[in-house]
């Protein structure tokens, strides 16, 4: 099989995850920002995050450097227009970004300023390439609540223009979703879809919370549903996308080894499994290779793979001519 050329949709990217090092270079020194090197191999390795990290906060500490150059509206467009292009170049189809508009306010951008740049940079793409995308708005779990409506608020105006869905992201603590539900609850009453991240760091009960409490559709990782009757139930019931990301796993400790990780149970029990990166610099890795190593590690055959490509489709938050353009690619 060759891999490059397969059509490929990812579901689960985060932005500022997935800076390109050059990028965090020039961005520095147009803004004056002092780097702790200008060496692009010492920048990468401060990037990306090492194979198997003690925990996700040692891995969620890899994204403070590009941070800090996503603070104006330039370099947020730029990274997206980048990003798009990078997935792109490797025939991504389909591509859903997420990013939290709380992190990039340092200099004083309004919600509207910073959402407004990622999609121009998206769209600037979509011209450019056979590539269509869609933004998810990532609220950080572990931030003050005050501005969460805010951002609703702010995206709302770009809802199928380029933003789908919300989320919520960051440290994931047990039992987190019940703080959360009447920002859900107002999210999809503006017309969001809505994904949440859980049951990445071994608790099932938030999976069966986030879909329960918070409405989600799909959620984000998912994997630890494999401990969770109920919440496993639950997924299959309500046919929950499975956001699952096999290296960012293995480098946060959720799994051990790709040979542990449940996506080929998940898949051969009919759950709505997909195949996605999280983060391509933090965790060095592109859709070409998480497709290799599920496909060679799970031994799936060309048609699995494109059935896994169809589920993809279905649990996409796009539009429905842009779900029969994709359905093309996998005739």
């Amino acid at each position: 099989m060759n891999y490059f050329n397969l059509p490929k949709i990812d579901l689960h990217c985060h932005l500022d995850g997935s800076v390109r090092p050059q990028t965090i270079i020039d961005l520095a020194q147009e803004q004056n920002i002092p780097l702790p090197s200008q060496d692009i191999n010492e920048i990468n390795s401060l990037m990306i995050a090492p194979e198997t990290c003690q925990n996700l906060e040692e891995y969620l500490m890899r994204f403070d450097l590009p941070l800090s150059v996503m603070q104006t509206e330039a370099g947020i467009e730029r990274i997206s227009f980048e990003l798009f292009e990078d997935a792109a170049r490797e025939n991504v189809k389909y591509f859903e970004v997420r990013f939290g508009p709380q992190l990039h306010q340092q200099q004083g951008l309004s919600f509207e300023q910073i959402i407004n740049s990622a999609v121009k940079g998206m769209q600037r793409a979509e011209a450019q390439y056979d590539i269509k995308g869609n933004y998810i708005l990532s609220i950080l779990r572990t931030f003050a609540k005050d501005n969460i409506n805010a951002v609703i608020d702010a995206g709302t105006d770009f809802l199928g223009k380029g933003v789908a869905a919300f989320d919520l992201a960051g440290a994931e603590l047990p039992g987190f979703c019940q703080e959360f539900i009447p920002y859900a609850k107002y999210a999809k009453e503006k017309g969001y879809h809505i994904t949440i991240h859980a049951g990445e760091q071994g608790v099932g009960q938030n999976v069966y919370d986030a879909v329960s409490l918070l409405n989600a559709e799909r959620v984000g990782h998912g994997i630890h549903i494999t401990g969770h009757q109920g919440a496993y139930d639950l997924v299959k019931q309500h046919n929950i996308g499975l956001e699952t990301c096999p290296s960012s796993n293995i480098q946060t400790k959720a799994v051990d080894k790709l040979s542990e990780h449940p996506f080929k149970a998940f898949y051969q029990a009919n759950l709505p499994t997909t195949i996605n990166t999280d983060n391509r610099t933090v965790s060095n890795t592109t859709m070409t290779d998480e497709v290799r190593k599920v496909v060679e590690e799970f031994n799936l055959s060309r048609e699995d793979y494109f059935n896994i490509y169809r589920i993809s489709v279905e649990q996409a938050f796009a539009s429905d001519e842009v779900k029969q353009h994709l359905l093309q690619y996998a005739e």
